[in-house]
């Protein structure tokens, strides 16, 4: 074909035969059958009137290109003022920061309010365009004239020539606002309908219309209005202005127009050459009768005729140009492909596409294939994403059915997995619908039901007979439902199988690696910018496509295990420890647990040497040190953008679904002169060993899989790992990039689609607590039987809906099979994580995120998708439970791990195991070893390290046992709104004995231990009240003064921490005495009367601070300030009620007279105190008003037998006190320890011979050597009396 300016492609060179050449032509027909074939092919048009056989003039192929020429050349718009192609105006009809398109159709809002027009106007006449929304947010579409100014706060609908809907508030706007329409959802298409000759707009959601919006808008001369739109940070949406077929036409919209108009010419063309294509497929030529022969077209094969090979040239040499727009081939070409599947069946029934696809690669240009192929392929991506949700999922199943047949062609399938658009998960993804009703889910779940009863237990044996009809019927429906989702889902699977075929080696490089290194750039892609969400793939998305990757790659692992019967099945998966360290795999700049890699390569070289035979290369160390150093300031060079390029340059950005085009955003518009953007890290190069290593794109085949002795991405096996075949090596890789998957985003949102169950939760305790007032409601009150009735019904109608759309989210995300997934990524972190710890010192090679997937997918498996599926029906659930909890037990103070986040991340899951039974009983099941080593780090001084955690754990493993220490709710709090029953600090008490034995025995053996942990906790508990005690002084003052004053919800938050820190060190020390008293009372131990002299004085100034009538601690707490609920008498007395009576009551004769000596010879002291705790303080000065603190009112908590151990311990200080008073003789200044002049001299230092008492030198000597006068090095410590006076 000739070229109209510029420089054409050549088409390819296909020889057509001419009369002259057909001697020596073999296989053409003779003259009269071929003329017969090419008009019944090539029809005469209907203006040209029939032709009999007899009168039409002979056709030869010679004749046949003028012919179609003559047959295509068979056959503008007023009212629009612009360019006949409409896009967005970057150049200046925008406002705000905004991401745009490559095809300037696309837009993502980048800052509060940003809003952008098309180029093109309409000025009279009816017009149209679609909005494809992406994300539901908040947004304002519509239309505006030239001059109306937008800014930061006011869009359009803001100003007086603007008019716009909102179906996020659903509202439209203008100027004043008011109640329109329905609201939207991401998949959903808004048309917008301007009538210029009536002055009205209406607007449309998917082709329903909601109605006149507007009407008696301003027309006339000078007044024309573009299409518009607002929309807030991070929102996208896509338009079609007519590029491409509106998915509700014009005729839809009684004769309204798009605003670009259709290629009318092409059109009619393209249609014309696609009949004429499916004659030759539905004819067929009888060379022996000499005659035509229909047949039928869905069996026709590529047999090398030549009569049909060129006349199919013929037709390509016309028809393969009109297939690169992207018009034709989503109202012709795809349209045609899917008429050949709708007959049904399975696509392998229906091989005519992979002949036709044959044919395009036969006979189209590489270019033009290459071209029709993507354009193909995003029509697909884009009616897929915006099919309605219909009950059978019928428009999502013909779009995958066509997705599965085009990639079931070797040739094609190759390069839309290296083409960009396909690295989209779009196909995978199933979306869930807002509204019920238009998604047919009230016909497919005809009953719906929702828990009347909130106890698990109860619920099958007491619901009633009417509730179980309920009940079966909705789990019949949602049977059905689920049913046919997973018709869809299988489909999804059969897409991902395709890709993952790594046998079509026929035209070059097998399916799987393509995809394996296009997969392993999308992590990249995905973890390199996880601040800023406008480039990542949505995490609804990653949801559906990790199951379905989970799904295909077992199966293909599977098979691989049937094939080699030597290699283990899928069931017991694992990533093997080489490739954290081996270089084969780029983990990008993801932390690892050892640290930064370069820094984990120079200081693990010689055991990389060893354990694996990799030896890294000297120069690289070096060149990966100066890399650290440089890197700020390479970076910082590198990427800061100039403001011209911020203005109207190319930003480069992944094409994932924050383009709602599904293509690359080149233009990034914003009004300021710089961008506000920080442009993402560039990649750094691959890491260097002496072994070959490739970039991701470079890597082959032999790379990954290995050949020849090769180990491919096993290279560097250690020599404690067993050498057996796992799987295909490609497989491993994959495997390693859906954990990363889950880390990324999958578990955010596992975690954010709950909320729908505790929507249903909520609302039917509305309903049950409204039915309940209805029925106490009196008779003669009708007005507010009224009310009630009308909440019942708003209620039972918003449990309708959310029970029906829970029904699709718990078949989508949270069905057994997806929580069977979710298992099975658990324990192939769990193997993953075994198998690394043994390589020892290289474990610290390990990705951080295989720590934080076993966590978090326990996590999700145990409150994200129960009580749908019950996690103890898991096979080998306590099996698994155990081994994560001995990886836990084990790593969370491992020194090999220096993350902070992740040491605090496995301290806290550590802390969460041990709230529940049976995830307890797992820890107590580890071996006898590894408990003892995770209790000996449980009690590593609380210095430097996150203590408060550590004390969490010990005070949970106590909890049930401690004095009055046996509730889930504090007493004061019954009263209040319950709070989530999931969290693991309201869980019941479950004290594991076994645990408290192996402390006792650890502080009981290692004396040094036990004092430095005891020492510390006293420490901190000292910080801890005395912090509480400042923060409520503050708060005191600020609630006393006259002005109104607002105290900071933080400062109240971090005084209730200093609270509760302060109740839990009490009962870490009350279980320490009860475990192991000879500690403090043991005074033959070097530390014992030091720490029971600590405890006396700490446990004194406690009691004193908080029993004092009218006192500060009472101010606070009758104050009830919203932050300090947790704040009460109650929790921090009995705490030390429970360490009195222990040491008082429950000890042997001479621990109680040690510590009842100590107790009241320290200053502070007040027999008041203990008094208090059975009410027994100053009657007078409790007001009317305030009730009085006693032990005695808290029956449900505290037994008779610890009443009666407190009685006795009042009774016990009383008489010793008496004594004390009694026999104490007053005591000279000369004879008190000159430190605190609170103690009698009774030490002398060695060898200054300095005095003070025990406790003053005791307390010194923990932390210093020198003498307190002298500064002498004391070495030694002896008993001082004093001499008798002569």
């Amino acid at each position: 074909m000739s070229s109209k300016g510029g420089t054409a492609l050549s088409r390819r060179n296909y020889r057509l035969a001419s009369d002259t050449d057909k001697p020596k032509v073999t296989g053409i027909v003779n003259e009269k059958l071929l003329s017969d074939y090419l008009h019944h092919v090539f029809p005469a048009s209907s203006k040209q009137g029939p032709a009999s056989a007899a009168y039409r003039k002979t056709l030869t192929f010679q004749d046949l290109g003028a012919h179609l020429e003559k047959l295509l050349a068979e056959d503008n718009i007023e009212g629009c003022l612009g360019p006949s192609t409409v896009v967005l105006d970057h150049s200046s009809g925008f406002e705000g920061l905004l991401f745009v398109d490559d095809d300037l159709l696309g837009v993502i809002g980048h800052s509060n309010f940003s809003s952008i027009r098309a180029t093109t106007c309409a000025y009279k006449g009816k017009w149209v365009y679609e909005v494809l929304i992406s994300s539901q947010g908040l947004m304002q579409i519509g239309w505006c004239t030239l001059n109306c100014r937008f800014n930061q706060e006011e869009g359009v609908g803001d100003t007086p020539d603007s008019y716009a809907y909102d179906g996020n508030r659903v509202r439209k706007w203008n100027v004043t606002t008011t109640n329109y329409g329905k609201s939207w959802a991401a998949g959903d298409i808004v048309s917008c309908l301007i009538d210029l000759d009536e002055g009205t707009i209406t607007f449309c959601l998917n082709g329903q219309s909601l109605g006149v919006a507007f009407s008696n808008i301003k027309t006339g001369p000078g007044v024309a209005y573009f299409p518009a739109i607002s929309l807030s940070f991070k929102e996208s949406v896509a338009f079609n202005f007519g590029s491409r077929p509106l998915r509700y036409p014009y005729y839809f919209y009684a004769c309204y127009l798009p605003l670009q108009s259709p290629p009318t010419t092409d059109l009619i063309n393209a249609n014309r050459l696609l009949g004429y294509l499916k004659t030759v497929l539905s004819t067929s030529i009888d060379t022996q009768e000499e005659k035509l022969v229909e047949r039928d077209s869905g069996t026709w094969q590529i047999q090398g005729d030549p009569t049909i090979l060129v006349t199919l040239a013929h037709i390509f040499n016309h028809f393969a140009p009109l297939m690169c727009k992207v018009y034709l081939v989503e109202d012709v070409l795809m349209n045609f492909l899917l008429s050949i599947l709708e007959g049904g069946g399975s696509v392998e029934e229906h091989p005519l596409i992979q002949q036709l696809l044959d044919l395009f690669w036969l006979l189209m240009e590489d270019h033009e294939v290459s071209e029709c192929l993507k354009q193909l392929m995003m029509s697909l991506l884009r009616a897929y994403r915006f099919s309605p949700i219909i009950p059978d999922l019928g428009f999502q199943i013909h779009y995958l059915r066509l997705t599965t047949a085009i990639l079931r062609h070797e040739k094609s399938r190759k390069y839309l997995i290296t083409f960009d658009v396909l690295r989209s998960v779009v196909f995978f993804y199933i979306k869930t619908p807002l509204r019920v009703k238009e998604a047919g889910l009230e016909e497919l779940i005809l009953t719906t039901w929702w828990p009347t009863r909130f106890d698990k237990e109860k619920d099958t044996r007491e619901e009633t007979a009417e509730e179980r009809l309920r009940r079966r019927a909705y789990e019949r429906g949602c049977h059905r439902l689920k049913k046919r989702i997973e018709v869809v889902e299988e489909l999804q699977v059969q897409i991902l199988r395709l890709m993952l075929n790594n046998k079509d080696k026929g035209t070059g490089e097998a399916s799987r690696y393509i995809f394996l290194n296009k997969f392993r750039k999308f992590l990249q892609e995905n973890a390199s910018n996880r601040g800023n969400p406008t480039v990542l793939c949505p995490p609804e998305y990653m949801v559906c496509f990790i199951h379905r990757l989970i799904t295909a790659i077992r199966s293909y692992w599977d098979e691989g295990k049937r094939k080699s019967p030597g290699s283990i099945s899928s069931e017991d998966a694992y990533v093997p420890p080489q490739l954290f360290y081996n270089g084969k795999v780029d983990y990008f700049d993801l932390q690892r647990l050892g640290g930064l890699l370069s820094h984990l390569k120079k200081t693990l070289k010689d055991d990389l040497a060893a354990k694996a035979n990799i030896i890294i290369d000297p120069a690289e160390i070096q060149a990966s040190s100066m890399d650290d150093l440089d890197e700020d300031e390479e970076t910082g060079a590198a990427q800061r953008p100039s403001g011209a390029v911020a203005m109207g340059g190319a930003l480069a950005r992944p094409s994932w679904l924050s383009s709602p085009t599904l293509g690359r955003a080149n233009r990034f518009l914003s009004t300021a002169a710089v961008s506000l953007m920080t442009p993402r890290r560039p990649l750094a190069p691959p890491e260097k060993v002496k072994v070959r290593t490739l970039a991701v794109e470079q890597r082959t085949e032999e790379d990954i899989e290995g050949s020849h002795g090769n180990d491919g991405l096993l290279l560097g096996r250690p020599l404690d790992e067993p050498d057996q075949p796992i799987t295909e090596k490609s497989l491993l890789e994959i495997l390693d990039g859906v954990v990363m998957m889950y880390n990324l985003s999958v578990h955010q949102q596992l975690g954010k689609m709950v909320v729908v169950s505790d929507d249903v939760h909520e609302y039917a305790v509305a309903l049950k607590d409204t039915e309940e007032k209805i029925a106490r409601c009196p008779s003669r009150r009708l007005d507010i039987l009224e009310e009630l009735q009308k909440s019942q019904k708003v209620f039972a109608e918003k449990l309708n809906h959310l029970s029906r759309r829970l029904a699709w989210i718990n078949a989508t995300i949270y069905s057994k099979e997806k929580m069977l997934d979710v298992y099975w990524l658990l324990r192939v972190c769990i193997r993953t994580i075994e198998h690394s710890d043994s390589t020892d010192s290289l474990f610290a090679f390990m990705p951080e995120f295989y720590l934080n997937v076993a966590m978090n997918s326990y996590s999700a498996l145990k409150n994200y998708f129960s009580p749908s599926n019950c996690m103890e029906e898991l096979p080998g659930y306590e099996e698994t439970l155990t081994q994560l909890a001995a990886i836990l037990a084990k790593h969370f103070a491992d020194p090999r791990i220096v993350g902070t986040d992740i040491k605090d991340s496995l301290m806290q899951a550590l802390a969460s195991y041990v709230c529940y039974p049976q995830s307890l009983r797992a820890v107590e099941k580890i071996p006898e070893d590894q408990r003892m080593a995770m209790m000996r780090n449980l009690l590593a001084p609380y210095e430097q390290r996150p203590w408060a955690q550590t004390n969490w754990i010990l005070v949970r493993l106590w909890r049930g046992c401690g004095f009055g220490y046996r509730y889930t709710r504090l007493p004061h709090l019954l009263k209040t709104k319950p709070e989530d029953a999931n969290l693991p600090s309201l869980q019941k008490p479950c004290p594991s004995l076994l645990l408290q034995r192996h402390m006792a025995e650890l502080l009981c053996q290692d004396k040094d231990m036990a004092a430095s942990f005891l020492n510390s906790v006293l420490n901190q508990l000292n910080w801890a009240f005395s912090e509480f005690i400042g923060m409520i002084q503050e708060i005191q003052q600020a609630a006393e003064r006259p002005e109104r004053n607002f105290v900071d919800t933080r400062q109240l938050k971090v005084c209730a921490t200093c609270f509760d820190l302060s109740v839990s060190l009490l009962r870490v020390l009350e279980m320490t005495i009860t475990l192991v008293p000879e500690i403090f009372l043991d005074w033959t131990r070097p530390s014992a009367e030091l720490l029971l002299r600590r405890l006396a004085q700490l446990l004194n100034q406690v009691l004193n601070r908080v029993t004092a009538e009218r006192n500060l601690f009472d101010r606070v707490v009758n104050l009830r300030l919203p932050g300090l609920e947790s704040v009460d008498h109650y929790p921090i007395l009995v705490a030390v009620s429970g360490i009195l009576v222990r040491i008082l009551v429950d000890s042997d004769k001479q621990g109680i007279s040690r510590a009842a000596s100590v107790l009241l010879s320290d200053p502070c002291f007040q027999l008041r105190s203990i008094q208090y705790l059975l009410g027994e303080g100053d009657a007078g000065a409790a007001s009317a008003d305030h009730k009085h603190f006693s032990l005695h009112t808290y029956t449900d908590y505290i037994s008779t037998e610890e009443e009666q151990k407190v009685e006795q311990m009042l009774t016990f200080l009383t008489e010793e006190s008496k004594q004390a008073a009694a026999s104490t003789a007053p005591t000279s200044e000369d004879d008190l320890c000159p430190i605190c002049y609170a103690h009698s001299i009774s030490a002398i230092f060695k060898p200054c011979s300095h005095k003070s008492c025990k406790a003053c030198i005791n307390q010194h000597l923990m932390n210093n050597k020198d003498c307190f006068f002298c500064k002498a090095t004391i070495t030694g410590v002896d008993d001082y009396t004093k001499p008798a006076s002569s």
